[in-house]
């Protein structure tokens, strides 16, 4: 007969848990909303577009289009490890993760912005990514990445976080030969030669990055918090991290490729937060899905009859951090 901490852990490893997570997390993208205490977050400004007014102050087409982002996110995420198996075991903390680390900071939740669309394309990416492990004759799904990302630059700053990403997830693939270099250059400059050639845009449309003051409409108290939530995700993704490294590393070179990419993202996104700092909710997203798949490899991995305490912990930061960003 099963122990209670055996049921524990099938019960966090399993179906109910995830649905439960998400309902969680429109629960309190409502709360949040209804509260009145987030404020209305630009959508941010690209290098010829912005697209700051393209929902106007609707709250609910803002919640919906989020929560829809995001549960985009955890189903691919849950795909990807189907197709690909980087978390080598069965689990669907991948998803669940994601919805309690999102539900954690309402300016992640119940607001739209570009942090869940960079952490969908992260996601989209990866299967194109994973697919050309030593295939010499991927340079489409190169171009098409390289493509898409340089597309949605165009609409937000951001976005250019993921080229280094993608750059280094292919050149570990080991196909990044002359053609895959070439088919990459042809992905960034492609989108740029399509817009100006047909008018689209025009060079004096161009908008130079920018640090901007999202936390001008918050208040210090709140501020304050989301500092110390988005530290402990960080500080908790780097531990894990290092963590895992000790089993991934042991792992089959196509699996070790697979997690660097993410541990790439990761790193990559806490150096953009520390630049671009007054925006760091808009990498916040691609945090939550980096830590999320820390969370799963610490999960599976851990023998022990206690792997629930990992999720235990997730649950009670979820709701500390929560509250504190919304009431405190």
């Amino acid at each position: 007969m099963a122990s209670i901490e055996e049921k524990l852990n099938d019960f966090f490893n399993g179906s109910y848990f995830l649905v439960l997570s998400w309902i969680a997390l429109v629960v309190s993208a409502v709360v949040a909303s209804a509260s009145g205490e987030v404020p209305h977050s630009s959508y941010g400004q690209g290098i010829f577009f912005s697209v700051s007014d393209m929902l106007g102050n609707s709250p609910v087409a803002s919640i919906t289009i989020n929560i829809a982002l995001v549960t985009a996110i955890g189903a691919l995420m849950q795909m990807l490890n189907k197709v690909f198996s980087f978390v080598r075991s069965v689990t669907t903390l991948l998803a669940s993760s994601f919805f309690l680390l999102t539900m954690a900071n309402p300016l992640t939740s119940s607001v739209l912005h570009a942090g869940p669309a960079l952490a969908l394309i992260v996601a989209v990416g990866a299967f194109y990514l994973f697919s050309s492990y030593m295939n010499q004759h991927a340079q489409r799904s190169i171009f098409l990445t390289f493509a898409i990302v340089t597309t949605c630059t165009m609409f937000q700053w951001a976005f250019v976080l993921l080229l280094p990403a993608f750059m280094l997830g292919f050149i570990n693939m080991r196909i990044m030969n002359a053609k895959g270099i070439i088919a990459a250059l042809l992905g960034i400059f492609t989108p740029f030669w399509i817009v100006l050639g047909l008018g689209i845009a025009s060079i004096s449309d161009f908008k130079p990055f920018v640090i901007n003051s999202a936390w001008e409409t918050l208040d210090i108290s709140q501020v304050r918090m989301l500092v110390v939530s988005i530290a402990v995700t960080a500080v908790a993704a780097i531990a894990l991290t290092v963590v895992n490294l000790v089993t991934i590393i042991n792992y089959r070179r196509q699996l070790r490729v697979y997690n660097a990419f993410f541990m790439v993202v990761g790193i990559l996104t806490i150096i953009a937060m520390c630049i671009d700092y007054r925006d760091m909710h808009i990498y916040l997203p691609m945090l939550n899905l980096s830590l999320a798949v820390q969370l799963a490899h610490a999960f599976t991995v851990n023998t022990t009859g206690k792997r629930y305490i990992f999720v235990a912990v997730l649950l009670l930061w979820t709701l500390c951090s929560f509250v504190g960003i919304l009431f405190i």
